[in-house]
């Protein structure tokens, strides 16, 4: 066993460390009796070659701002980035033996932003190479800074269209920062991956999105080397290195051999593996030192936000897109991506003030939220905007932000039947549910510019994924300039001391609640409207009292799917409140609507206001 400081490697040094990873990939495996060991041991060469002489970073500062960054794209292959960071001192070999993959552990199963060293949770296959555009995508343009963002990646994630989004938004946007390492062990899960070893057609792909493709042999250290060295040159497109790897390579049992993915080395066989690779060691390996720069705190003023009078018909779309605008004035960290929409998703006013601080992502919904999260490792407020529906198509890319401990704030319009005749492919009925769903999340539905405005700088100063779903059409002002609007909490706009039924209703329902009670009031029914503006919190207090002091009579409509949206989010709160005698009707969009005018859908839906008002009816003679 041997324990020695090494400083700038040289060739002849590195396949001793190769070995030291390929060793301590199986060693934590086997002691964890699960991973992904001989995934780890195809890419072994590649890490040992980069971080001893081309990763530049500082290991006992990892929020350095000089410093490479480092993405497992291929995040099963923990094993070898453990042991990476056991070579370079920073995870002791006791934590890496009893660590990994264990309860209360920060060495989990796929890499997590709990270890300092990892910018973006990876695991979901596809997700890395596209969170590293937003984060090349700071170094370039926002920080310009001189940092490097490598990234491995696994053959069998190059099948995901997110990994060719991304290589595409590379090349757009010139990311010659970027540097992708693809590991082609030819071996996925279950068998040979889509191309196996054919070289030739992922460097064609790779060429025909506008990146360099260079392909090496990727357990020959010279090859490797030099083909690194190229991110020291002046490359004009972004770099993508090909390598032909074998999968289990140090272990000649099981070099490319089916049938031992996701498998720990039995302990016989792990040590007949360590032993022929030449056993344990302890090299210690501190690469080139990251460029020593600075990152100065940005100077930030005050919003002056946009007001809008009572009365005065907005789009709340429109209102975000002014509200984005002050925030971007006053504060340099904003910034914003779209999916080539944003003409109408309002995004378009802060690309007007700001366009140096603007990303268009085009029609690719998958690498804007991706790049988003990216850009918030770095410490942006990003803002990611488009309609609503293709929101859905990210949904993995949302799920996986908490999983980085990400701040990701998103914005979908157009949604709902209110958007009329596009038809049901644009109406975005799930999106609510989607965003409630993922962990410690915050959604939003204002009704108008006023309360679009002060959510949009709750959202900027909200951590965690938080989400505002827009109008499309325009609705009249409904508060005062200046009117606050507390996360989880509501607004009564209409009730009186004798309520006899409370009416909740959220964005364009709300103004349909409104005017079922002016028709209700008419005919001699006092009703109660509750503004849900806050739907993830919910204003469990507020709303709860209300049901009661009208007998718990209420009628909550929704242009939204009745799984997971504003609907549920009353019932949830009711049921942590529960009120004597309930009496609930839930008036929500159940089918699939087809094109009219917004007047025929809602009324098609049954959310508009005479269906509101007979609702309210129904459950003051039931």
């Amino acid at each position: 066993m041997s324990t020695t400081q090494h400083e700038g490697f040289d060739l002849s040094q590195i396949p001793g460390l190769a070995a030291q990873l390929r060793v301590d990939s199986i060693r934590s495996s086997t002691s964890a009796g699960s991973g992904h060991p001989t995934s780890s041991m195809s890419a072994a060469d590649l890490l040992a070659t980069l971080m001893s002489r081309h990763l530049r970073y500082d290991w006992d500062s990892p929020e350095a701002p000089g410093n490479d960054h480092l993405v497992f794209s291929k995040g099963h292959a923990s094993p070898l980035l453990y042991a990476v960071y056991k070579a370079a001192g920073v995870v002791s070999d006791q934590e890496l033996m009893n660590g990994y993959r264990r309860f209360d552990e920060r060495l989990e199963g796929h890499p997590t932003p709990v270890l300092p060293w990892v910018d973006v949770a990876t695991g979901s296959l596809g997700q890395g190479l596209p969170d590293a555009v937003g984060i090349a995508l700071s170094g370039k343009y926002l920080e310009k800074a001189p940092y490097r963002v490598w990234v491995l990646c696994g053959d069998s994630e190059m099948a995901e269209g997110s990994m060719w989004e991304a290589l595409d938004k590379a090349s757009h946007y010139g990311l010659t920062n970027l540097v992708t390492i693809v590991d082609v062990n030819r071996l996925g899960q279950r068998g040979p991956t889509d191309l196996g070893w054919d070289l030739e057609s992922y460097q064609r792909r790779v060429e025909a999105f506008g990146a360099r493709a260079v392909v090496i042999d990727g357990h020959d250290i010279a090859q490797i080397d030099h083909a690194l060295a190229e991110a020291d040159g002046d490359l004009d497109k972004p770099l993508v290195i090909l390598a032909k790897t074998v999968k289990g390579k140090g272990f000649s049992e099981v070099e490319d051999a089916d049938g031992w993915h996701g498998k720990p080395l039995p302990q016989d066989k792990a040590e007949k593996a360590i032993a022929e690779l030449g056993g344990e060691s302890n090299l210690l390996v501190r690469g080139p030192a990251a460029p020593q720069i600075d990152r100065p705190e940005p100077t930030v003023g005050t919003a002056s936000m946009p007001t809008f009078e009572k009365g005065e018909g907005v789009a709340t779309r429109k209102a975000y897109g002014a509200a984005l605008a002050a925030l971007g004035d006053a504060d340099p960290r904003v910034v914003a991506l779209d999916g080539e929409v944003s003409n109408s998703t309002g995004t378009g006013t802060f690309v007007d003030g700001h366009p140096e601080r603007f990303f268009e992502m085009f029609i690719a919904e998958q690498q804007m939220v991706a790049a988003a999260t990216g850009l918030s490792t770095r410490g942006h407020i990003a803002f990611a905007s488009s309609f609503a529906a293709f929101l859905t198509r990210a949904a993995d890319f949302i799920r996986m932000a908490p999983v980085s401990r990400v701040d990701l704030r998103m914005v979908g319009s157009h949604a709902g039947v209110e958007i009329g005749a596009d038809g049901p492919s644009q109406m975005g009925l799930e999106d609510l549910a989607l965003f409630a769903a993922t962990q410690g999340s915050t959604v939003l539905y204002p009704a108008d510019g006023t309360s679009t405005a002060a959510l949009v700088q709750q959202m900027a100063e909200t951590s965690g994924v938080s989400y505002m779903r827009t109008t499309r059409g325009e609705y009249p002002g409904l508060y005062e300039a200046g009117e606050e609007f507390p996360l989880g909490g509501s607004k009564t706009l209409v009730s009186s001391e004798n309520d006899d039924v409370t009416l909740i209703g959220a964005g364009v329902t709300l103004h349909e609640a409104l005017s079922a009670a002016a028709t209700l009031a008419e005919q001699g029914t006092r009703a109660r409207v509750i503004d849900a503006y806050s739907i993830k919190p919910i204003d469990v207090e507020g709303i709860s009292a209300a049901v009661e002091a009208t007998g718990g009579r209420v009628v909550v409509a929704e242009d939204h799917h009745a799984e997971g949206g504003l609907g549920a989010a009353v019932l949830a709160g009711l049921a942590s409140a529960p009120i004597t005698d309930l009496h609930l009707a839930h008036l929500a969009v159940d089918g699939v609507p087809g094109s009219g005018t917004s007047a025929e859908l809602l009324d098609w839906a049954g959310i508009d206001a005479a269906h509101i008002a007979s609702a309210a009816r129904s459950l003051l003679e039931g």
